[in-house]
């Protein structure tokens, strides 16, 4: 039998995660238990590398794109990348993997996941059970059994076991999002589960659905392919095609008007970690219940979180509560009120502010940067190059970099030459202004816009990493 395709779809932005999710790098992309834990996405990858899976495909915005492809580097796992021109919800996304599968190996199996769950216990020995019903032409979803009523869930009710496939039920309703007296009442049937957002299927029956119920997103998506480009990281859908696609969620177009879709109930621990609350209740509490990540200094408190990206952080006598501190936002809030948080960002982004998109530290290909400095009248950054790496930064008027360490070569557009610790140079030829690294270790320099002339947001490209 043909392994299974992963089809992991990171198009979320996990706004009720702020300050550590930010628009440019949003949840999925951010370290689980801390600096230097897996990410929610690496996560989600390295679950499925066993056997009966295959090469993951990822379907991602496409200006997360080189993030996407260097956390898969970080792990060593080959996928296949979908860049996706603008957000469409997931069914386009779904239908474009389906395709692309589709082609290569007709008929075979792919398993739909989000990448921004936690998931603990077995997930792969139930779905890999779920093989022949899947061959066979259903629709499978997994559902959880619920362990309290979430009114920010959808539920799967279930409308009795199937006698050819052992596990699989069929399904009576879905109920999005229930009011809390319904989902009191879905609880207590003990015959509703949370939809978990995965999902079992053949890329064949996907897209002939497609095509039954939506024909005007089978033919979008099929245009966007055609008519894509594949550049290093991955295909890019053709804009305008795209575009005309039907902005909904798989489940809505295709799980709620199918006679195939069944339902498989696993029994693992799950969260979707739609806030913060829900990251208190995924991590490993000390006897106060207390969840405390990075330089954390807690005195008579209970039952809080605390994260810390670099600095100490001290809490003392506080109970119920989620402190997040990154390098340019600290997040002090009840746990109760977590789901409000989506307010902030609101806030921050009517108000242009830059803490709602970006952080000041950003991972690139090339290394890192970061901001040190800004004022009314100038910026400055700190650029930090990877051993062997490239870079390209657009020249504008008043602009100039500083060498600090590194073994450095400079090209102004016309010649190369060495750069020195402490050399300045002006950025203001016509050209972008080449840099590489020529050593085997990191290399920092400081980079100096003035605010006058300053463009909208810094830009560098990576030439060459290694």
């Amino acid at each position: 039998m043909e392994d299974i395709r992963p089809v992991i779809l990171c198009g979320g932005t996990g706004s009720r995660l702020w300050p550590m999710s930010r628009t440019q790098s949003p949840k999925q992309f951010q370290p689980v238990a801390g600096k230097g834990s897996l990410t929610f996405f690496q996560a989600t990858v390295q679950r499925h590398r066993i056997k009966g899976f295959g090469r993951p495909i990822v379907v991602t915005a496409a200006k997360h794109a080189k993030l996407v492809a260097r956390q898969l580097q970080e792990i060593q796992c080959d996928a296949q990348i979908i860049c996706e021109p603008m957000a469409r919800n997931t069914g386009p996304a779904v239908l474009a993997a389906a395709m692309l599968i589709e082609e290569e190996a007709p008929g075979a199996l792919m398993l739909v996941l989000p990448s921004d769950h936690i998931i603990q216990g077995n997930l792969n020995t139930p779905i890999l059970a779920m093989r022949k019903a899947a061959t066979d032409g259903r629709i499978v979803t997994f559902g959880i059994k619920p362990t309290y009523p979430e009114t920010g869930y959808g539920y799967i009710s279930d409308g009795g076991r199937f006698s050819t496939y052992d596990g699989l039920h069929r399904v009576a309703q879905f109920v999005e999002k229930p009011p809390l007296s319904h989902a009191n009442a879905l609880m207590q049937s003990g015959s509703a589960y949370w939809a978990s957002g995965i999902s079992l299927y053949s890329s064949a029956t996907i897209i002939k659905e497609f095509a039954r119920l939506d024909s005007g997103t089978h033919a979008a998506v099929r245009h966007a392919i055609d008519k894509g480009e594949q550049g290093y990281t991955g295909l890019l859908l053709h804009p305008d095609s795209f575009r005309r696609a039907t902005s909904e969620p798989t489940e809505r177009i295709i799980f709620e008007q199918s006679d195939l879709v069944a339902l498989a109930p696993i029994d693992v621990e799950w969260s979707d970690v739609g806030c913060w609350t829900s990251m208190h209740a995924i991590g490993d509490p000390d006897e106060a219940g207390n969840v405390c990540q990075g330089d954390v200094l807690s005195i008579g408190t209970t039952n809080s979180l605390v994260r810390s990206d670099n600095r100490l952080v001290a809490v003392v006598g506080m109970s119920d509560v989620i402190v997040v501190d990154t390098p340019d936002a600290v997040l002090v809030t009840a746990r109760g009120k977590c789901q409000d948080v989506k307010k902030v960002t609101e806030t921050l982004r009517d108000e242009a502010r830059r803490e709602s998109h970006q952080h000041l530290q950003r991972e690139h290909v090339w290394g890192q940067s970061q901001s040190v400095l800004t004022s009314p009248d100038y910026e400055m950054m700190v650029l930090k190059i990877n051993p062997s790496a490239s870079i390209n930064i657009d020249p504008l008027p008043g602009r100039q970099i500083i060498a600090g360490r590194g073994d450095l070569e400079v090209f102004d557009g016309f010649s190369r030459r060495k750069l020195g610790s402490g050399e300045r140079v002006l950025l203001e030829v016509n050209e972008r202004f080449g840099l590489t690294n020529k050593s085997n270790d990191c290399a920092e320099v400081l980079l100096v816009t003035m605010n006058g002339t300053m463009a909208p947001e810094l830009h560098v490209d990576d030439v060459s990493n290694g």
